[in-house]
């Protein structure tokens, strides 16, 4: 059932992508992200919002032909759930489209579109690795076109042996031979696609959460996690979001801009990259071999990883130590994983038999290492904006700018960007430890090496935790300093009026005697007479003055009270003899 399919008539005819409405210059829309502000006439909502009923307008342009029940059943299968799981729609928007059906704006109106799809739709990078027990190393088959992973779903594992595939990025045939020759749940693919951390009221991509009770049930999770990345220059970073823009599956980064330091490349940038993992899992069963699906997202190669990236999962040999060892490619996560896969041993091979969730070992020691180098670099940065307010003058404040960056507006600014975000980044590693670990948890008291990843994750959460508590207190302490700041320069500003206030007792005086004596209209006459002007200005501006000096006043009085006093005592002295 077509429930996109509408009449072709109430299709607007002059939809074509027109180039001016984009602020980029030469760039290629297919290497856009989409969701970004990318300019005048980009509009997040063109394909519609959450409420509406009916399917958009543009379904008609984006709909492939050739979709019917005997060659997409999966794609037809998401559609006809749609009425009864609303937020299905969006995943088949996005197989139809191929990628995000928010970036189908940008690239409709291109010459090339159609091998833009056909590229997208048959996107295919798999690793079929097969686990078996008694088997010191797994055996491991390339997977490079939709016709390959046909033929490799069709042909099962050897007995006794559990399947994994390692998919990256994802793509409408990979989805489709997947969840229809596996019967996965749609939900997995759907969660996914996107990278939201929150969502507006109106977005028909959001992820609504599930009751416990149901996700708990689930033979699949997803993990979210940062990993941030170093931009030697401006035009590297901007290499580096054409790349995610190539990804199917939506990706960003978010710009570390905010946070210049006196010690950073100018030139440079810090960019975290929003990553997902997902991994579905079909136990053994008497008919049935235990089959895993792992789902990670593309590399962005350009740049570096932050500090050179994590540190390899093992000890470094020492000199007595003749063995060979191998060290990670460090090309992409994709060869990083299969490098560390390759390296599993035998124990934890036979252990995925009790536990399947073994098979993400290897992608949740690279997701725990990112956490702890983000970790490490947001420490970095607080510290920065502790030094920032206490000494200032260490970081080249301009005299000019002395009085702006005694504000500390510009550090506060950076503090509230982690404010915001680490909350976030909490509530990641918290789902990602409540997804994984109880999982493995039994009567038996088996332990494995998911069981021993534990403490790690652990370790993550309380520097999370610590770094949250260490932003509140900071902020705490720069909104004391800004305080104490603005007293000291309202002190300075009264000290500044009082100054006008004497200029205006001063000129007050010869302004009105200046003008009394001017009232005479035989100017001739004042030759004689100006002297007295001098005589009566002077004494009467230095009277006043002293009128209306606090300190002079001060004095007098005290002078007056001390002569009372003395008056007082002198009485009571002779009154006693």
């Amino acid at each position: 059932m077509h429930w996109f399919r509408r009449d072709i008539s109430s299709v607007n005819g002059d939809e074509k992508r027109d180039p001016s409405l984009y602020d980029q210059g030469d760039s290629d829309p297919n290497l856009l992200i989409p969701d970004r502000k990318l300019g005048k006439g980009y509009d997040d909502y063109f394909n519609g919002d959450i409420y509406e009923q009916s399917p958009c307008k543009h379904v008609q342009d984006w709909e492939t032909p050739e979709t019917t029940k005997s060659t997409m059943p999966y794609l037809m299968h998401i559609k006809s759930l749609s009425m009864g799981w609303p937020h299905l729609r969006y995943l088949a928007e996005w197989m139809d489209v191929t990628t995000s059906p928010t970036k189908w704006q940008l690239i409709k109106g291109m010459d090339n579109l159609k091998e833009i799809r056909a590229e997208r739709a048959s996107r295919t990078k798999i690793m079929a690795i097969d686990f078996i027990s008694g088997q010191s190393a797994p055996a491991m088959q390339q997977i490079d076109d939709p016709n390959g992973l046909k033929t490799c779903l069709d042909d099962p594992a050897v007995p006794d042996a559990t399947r994994l595939y390692v998919v990256e990025d994802l793509s409408r045939d990979v989805i489709e031979l997947l969840g229809s020759k596996l019967d996965i749940d749609p939900l997995f693919f759907r969660e996914h696609i996107n990278d939201y951390t929150w969502y507006n009221t109106r977005d028909p991509w959001v992820e609504l959460p599930d009751l416990d009770i149901v996700s708990r049930s689930r033979s699949y999770f997803r993990l979210m996690y940062m990993q941030p990345r170093y931009f030697t220059s401006r035009k590297s970073y901007e290499d580096a979001l054409k790349q995610a823009g190539r990804f199917n599956v939506l990706r960003r980064l978010d710009e570390d801009n905010e946070h210049e330091s006196l010690f950073d490349d100018k030139s440079a940038t810090v960019a975290l990259v929003r990553c997902k993992a997902s991994l579905w899992i079909r136990r053994s069963s008497n008919t049935q071999q235990a089959i895993g699906v792992l789902l990670i997202d593309p590399s962005i190669t350009e740049g570096f990883p932050l500090w050179r990236g994590y540190r390899p999962f093992r000890n470094s040999p020492t000199p007595s130590n003749k063995t060979p060892f191998e060290v990670p490619p460090r090309t992409g996560l994709f060869e990083d994983l299969i490098f560390w896969i390759r390296q599993t041993s035998q124990k934890d091979i036979d252990a995925i038999e009790h536990n399947p969730n073994a098979m993400a070992f290897r992608i949740l020691e690279i997701i725990c290492a990112e956490w702890l180098t983000l970790s490490r670099y947001i420490t970095a940065r607080l510290g920065q904006i502790e030094w920032e307010i206490e000494s200032p003058e260490r970081f080249q404040v301009r005299k000019l700018d002395l009085q702006e960056s005694m504000n500390f507006n510009t550090s506060l600014k950076k503090l509230h960007t982690w404010r915001r975000r680490l909350p976030i980044y909490k509530a990641m590693v918290a789902d990602t430890h409540t997804k994984i670990f109880p999982s493995h948890e039994s009567g038996s008291g088996r332990r494995d090496c998911i069981a021993d990843l534990k403490k790690d994750y652990e370790i993550v959460a309380a520097h999370i935790d610590n770094l949250l508590s260490r932003t509140e207190r900071i902020a705490a302490v720069a909104t004391a300093v800004t305080a104490i700041e603005e007293s000291r320069r309202a002190i300075e500003q009264n000290k500044t009026l009082g100054r006008l206030t004497y200029l205006a007792v001063i000129f007050a005086p010869l302004s009105f005697v200046s003008s009394f004596f001017s009232m005479s209209t035989d100017l001739s006459g004042l030759t004689q007479t100006i002297w007295v002007y001098f005589c009566v200005a002077v004494p009467i501006s230095f009277f006043v003055y002293l009128l209306v000096d606090k300190n002079w006043t001060n004095n007098m009085q005290s002078a007056y009270n001390k002569t009372k006093e003395v008056k007082h005592n002198a009485r009571i002295h002779e009154r006693k003899h």
